[in-house]
């Protein structure tokens, strides 16, 4: 994977030059001076050569020497390891904010070197600008904000959405990564402080798997907070209002998936931490009309079932005993339900059986233990998998894990 990243480096370096992947031949670039400078998706910084400086007049708005990408890459990463050790033995949060700080600032004012240098240090790197630090980011974003990136769609932009899209300057864009901030990793209702994961997801693909980083556009759709502390923030940067709810929810993000699919109608929407019951609800809404996923319940899922899968080798048995197996999931959240939901699918495909027969192998608990059908006010989503007591001999309502298994 890493031979691959730093393969995509050199392609990515040699398409920014004035260049796109996505088109042959050079961009014609409508800006100059400083306001080139000031734009991260053509900024080289002091790379400008001298031909360029007086093509684009930039000539005195730089220092005159031209130093070389690598150096540019040479001089940051030393600016990195200074600040590693300037910082030894401060708490871990402070660190992991500090390091996201002085990316975040390169991706502010230099794009093109911001992602070489993640590609060339994606071990390193990744952990900074997604999970675990980008939780972080996400509780402190309204503090942290110094520029924008990405898209924001409120409840308060209903009606306004189709021609909204269109202040995105990108003419074609590929990849949409979609919050609405109601369940952030396993930090909650985080609001509009959420798009920090949309962000981190998309600089992932990128670095990892050659997106063009002109064709992709984080997205925040703000419906509101149910998160009291945001609520009376000062800093606080999303709507001051609780979450909606019902049909006035789903007409701000039918709006919005209308809007999307009439400008780039060949770009996938990954929907990212909603809450379980828009996770589902949004995937049945949207799968069979728009080009999109929902990433907790299918990209979870996926690679969870290759693991399984995985486990039955081995095992040194064939796949098709999979359908013997006794699989026990422990969360029933959407990524936790999209695990069985698979799971069970998989299951039926290889025994030519229903997915209710598949299920009979198939456990899940959650805090309050296994669930089955005497579970008080019983989530419909976890419904279809919550046991009958007459089928599991010896298992209760809220039998722990070591019982179940």
């Amino acid at each position: 994977m890493w031979k691959l990243a730093r393969h995509a480096a050199s392609n990515l370096r040699r398409s920014r030059r004035f260049f796109s992947a996505g088109i042959p031949g050079p961009c014609i670039v409508h800006k100059r001076g400083a306001d080139i400078l000031h734009d991260p998706w053509y900024n080289k910084d002091t790379g400008f050569p001298l031909t360029e400086r007086d093509r684009l007049g930039l000539r005195g708005l730089l220092p005159p020497r031209v130093v070389s990408f690598e150096n540019q890459h040479d001089r940051f990463m030393e600016s990195y390891r200074s600040l590693e050790k300037n910082t030894q033995g401060q708490p871990d949060s402070v660190v992991s904010l500090a390091k996201w700080r002085i990316l975040n600032r390169l991706h502010d004012r230099n794009e093109t070197l911001y992602y070489h240098v993640l590609i060339d240090n994606i071990k390193d790197f990744a952990p900074i600008i997604y999970t675990p630090t980008v939780g972080l980011v996400c509780q402190n974003y309204s503090g942290l904000f110094r520029r924008p990136r990405g898209m924001y769609f409120s409840a308060k932009d209903k009606g306004e959405m189709m021609s909204m899209i269109y202040n995105w300057p990108a003419q074609q864009v590929d990849m949409i990564v979609l919050t609405d901030g109601s369940r952030i990793l396993g930090l909650g209702d985080l609001g509009v402080q959420g798009i920090g994961i949309p962000i981190g997801k998309l600089d992932i693909y990128v670095a990892a798997a050659g997106f063009n980083p002109q064709r992709i556009l984080p997205v925040m759709l703000d419906v509101g907070t149910n998160n009291q502390k945001l609520l009376e923030d000062p800093l606080y940067l999303g709507l001051r209002q609780p979450r909606l709810e019902g049909e006035e929810y789903l007409s701000i993000v039918d709006e919005f998936m209308e809007a999307v699919f009439r400008r780039w109608p060949k770009a996938i929407v990954q929907f990212e931490d909603f809450q379980m019951k828009w996770a589902f609800e949004t995937l049945q809404r949207y799968r069979r009309r728009f080009c999109m996923f929902n990433d907790d319940i299918q990209g979870t899922a996926g690679v969870a079932l290759a693991g399984l899968l995985g486990t039955v080798r081995a095992q040194g048995q064939p796949l098709s005993d999979f359908v013997n197996q006794k699989i026990v999931v422990v969360g029933a959240g959407s990524a936790g339900l999209g695990v069985l939901s698979t799971a069970a699918q998989a299951a039926a495909r290889m025994s030519g059986n229903s997915e209710t027969a598949a299920k009979k192998h198939i456990f899940v608990l959650d805090k309050d233990g296994l669930i089955t059908r005497e579970r008080k006010k019983l989530d419909p989503a976890v419904a279809p998998f919550a046991k009958d007591l007459k089928d599991v001999e010896g298992l209760r309502e809220g039998s722990s894990l070591i019982e179940v298994v």
